[in-house]
This record gives structure tokens, sequence and C-alpha cells, in this order.
């Protein structure tokens, strides 16, 4: 190998170091003029030049390389995101600012469909300044977005506001002309591949100055825009999952809710048949019904006046309405009608601050089942308090029934 000629060697050592600091392009070319205007001969300085140019290769292959490592790393990154996902706006956020880093443009934003109002709108935004911008909505169809959207492919434009293949809108272009956007590049958000794929938004990069968008900036934003899409479904996917398992909780409570008056219930007519089967009396049932209820229970005839009571403070009614007074005639009427009326309803009803249940045999009114301190009573303790009623009827038809075989063996 020929020796090099002493006069060219600081030259290339410059070289080197150009390369080693990662100098701008013009420093190299500076060094073939360098060694020109050393007088250097022209065998010399196309040497230079020659290795000038094989420098810059090197740099650019250097630069290329060093971009991919910053692709992949954040590519990664993202991935990391996605793994650890916890608040999907976050997650967005970082995509756009790393898609806005890694091209090296003014801004980058993303857009989701609004499926209510049938359009498209802004949901993260970096490096925008303008208020106008940042609100766009978008039809199907319309501007660079609208048809990215429309035909689930990417598009570029080095200059938008001039450039016919887009349907240009008044507040399109406002918002586009008020941001001071030139370049722009827009990628569809697709989930699934090939004609089955979907749509479902789309990740966008611009510059503030004409650019013409190479091939790989284009891969890139889609690689970007693919890692939002499973970020998109997955919060999706676990907003569905925590919905269903509010729902089976939700339906868990109602199943033990459910069985717990399922039990209550068993217990509580187990409670009644075995007084009724003892030779219970109205006032025990009406004690046991009171301590079912955790109330207090009055039992009256047909007239409204009172046959037993648990009632200690409320007793006054009960007292009242067997005085034979004004008062207690009224109080009577007053519990009559309530009975009445529970009979047309087939249920208890809530009057005067008192659940009133109608004893019935058949259609005969016997009497009435007044359960008082409860105003809350719903669901299982209502079916118990009116399910306590038909005891009530059976001994209350059983109390008739022995005091007219009474009365027909005094007759004998």
């Amino acid at each position: 190998m020929p020796e090099k000629n002493p006069s060219v060697v600081p030259h290339l050592r410059r070289l080197l170091e150009l390369l080693a600091s990662d100098a701008p392009p013009e420093d190299f070319g500076a060094v073939a003029a360098e060694a020109r205007r050393g007088g250097a001969d022209a065998r010399d300085v196309a040497e230079v030049e020659q290795a000038a140019a094989a420098a810059l290769r090197v740099r650019g292959t250097l630069r290329q390389h060093r971009r991919r490592e910053a692709e992949l790393t954040a590519l990664f990154d993202t991935a990391g995101d996605l793994a650890a996902l916890r608040d999907l706006d976050a997650v967005l956020r970082s995509i756009v600012r790393r898609a806005r880093m890694l091209l090296g443009t003014d801004t980058a934003y993303l857009t989701l469909p609004d499926e209510a109002a049938g359009d498209t709108y802004m949901r993260v935004t970096d490096g925008s300044v303008s208020e106008l911008f940042q609100n766009l909505r978008l039809q199907l169809g319309e501007g660079l977005g609208g048809l990215v959207a429309q035909t689930a492919r990417p598009y570029a434009s080095p200059d938008y506001r001039t450039d016919e293949r887009f349907h240009h809108t008044g507040s399109i272009d406002a918002g586009v002309l008020d941001e001071g956007l030139v370049a722009i590049l827009g990628v569809p958000l697709l989930l699934g591949s090939g004609s089955g794929g979907k749509v479902i938004g789309a990740l966008f990069a611009a510059d503030r100055a004409p650019r013409t968008f190479s091939p790989d900036e284009v891969a890139l934003l889609c690689s970007l825009a693919d890692h939002a899409a499973i970020a998109i479904d997955t919060a999706k996917a676990m907003a569905d999952a925590r919905a269903a398992l509010a729902e089976l909780a939700e339906a868990n409570a109602v199943i033990r809710e459910h069985s717990a008056a399922m039990q209550r219930a068993e217990e509580s007519h187990d409670r009644l048949t075995d007084l009724v089967l003892r030779g219970g009396d109205v006032p025990e049932v009406a004690a046991a019904v009171a301590g079912l209820l955790e109330g207090e229970v009055t039992v009256h005839d047909s007239g409204g006046w009172p046959l037993s009571s648990t009632a200690r403070e409320s007793g006054g009614d009960a007292q009242a309405s067997g005085s034979g007074s004004a008062a207690g005639a009224d109080a009577a009427a007053a519990l009559v009608a309530a009975a009445e009326e529970s009979r047309a309803a087939a249920h208890a009803v809530f009057r005067d601050g008192r659940w009133v249940c109608a004893v019935l045999a058949g259609q005969e009114l016997l009497g009435s089942l007044v359960l008082h301190g409860r105003p809350d009573l719903e669901g299982p303790d209502r079916r118990l308090f009116e399910r306590s009623g038909v005891v009530t009827a059976l001994l209350l038809l059983l109390r008739r029934s022995v005091a007219e075989t009474e009365n027909r063996v005094r007759g004998d």
C-alpha cells in the first residue's frame, strides 16, 4: 500500500476528528478547501475530497444507526408503558410525545372517533399552541385526517394548505392556519389486519415548514400508531372487565340478600307455624311478629278496635280506640279504611306513620294487623308482615269457631 503524502495526513486526521464529534456536513467540505488553500496539488486535493465524501457516508450511516436505536428504544419504552397500563391518557400522551421527538416535528397529535356525534376529535396534542386547532372536529373523509380514517391508509403532505388531494373545509383550514402547520403526516390506528382491520383513530406528526416525510418516518409513525391502538383496545377491555366484575359483584350481593331473606322467611314461617300448632293465641303471634320485624304490633278486629298489642309508647292508639270516645271511634274508622285499602291492593299499606295489613278469610275482613316504628318496611320484611296477617286470620277464625262451638254447647 503506497504511503500517504505527509501533507494529506493532517487533513485526513481532521476528517476523523469531525466524524468522531458528529460535526455538520459543511465542516467536512471545508477540509478539502483548506487543503486547496494550503497549496496541495490536485491529486492530494482529490484524495482529501474522496476521504471527505467517505466520511460523510460513514456519518450518515452512524446517524441512521443512532436514529434506529432511538426508535427501538422508544418502541420498547412504549411497550413497557402498555404492559403497565394504568392510565390510558398517560400512555397516549407518551406515544404522541415520542412521535414528535423521533420525527423531529413541531407538533404531534392523536384523534379518536366520537361515535355519538359521528365525527372525530382531538384526544391528545403535543407542541400545539392553538386552542382552535386543539378543539377541531373532523367528519369522515374531510381533510387529511378524515381521509386517513376513511381509507385506513397513511397520507403525507409536504404543504397541506395547497394540497388538492384532500377535501378542505373552512373549519379545518382555519385550525391548521391558526396552528401554523404546513407539512402533515397521518397514519391510521388499526385493530386487526387486512380487510378486517378496524380504524379506531389516527396519529399525526406535523411541521410548521414545508417538509417531505421519508418512508422510514412513515413506518415509524405506523409502529407508534399500532402501539396506541393496542393501548386503546387494552384500556377498553380492562374497562369492560371492570364493568363485568362490578355487575357480578352486584349480582352476588343480590343473591346473598335474596338467600338471607329466604332463610329468614323460612325461619319466620317455622316459628309462626310452631306457635299455631302449639295452640298459641293472637297475643303470642303479635309478640312473635314484633320480635321478627323489630317493631311494635297491634291486632284489631273488623271494627278497628284492639284485640292485642305489643306497643308500649304507641299503645295510646290502642287505648284511645278502646275507650269508646269520639277520638277512639275516629281512630277505629281510619284503621278500618286503611284495612279496606289493604284488602283492595292485596298488600300492606303505609298510612299515618304505620303499616296496616288486612286480616282476611277469603274476602271477609276479620280485622287488621298494624306495625309501628318501621317506616322503611320493604322487600322480605314487608312480605313477612303480610304473611303474618294470614297466620293471624287463621287464629281469628279458630277463635271464632271455638266461640261459636261454646255458644252451641251452652244453648244445648
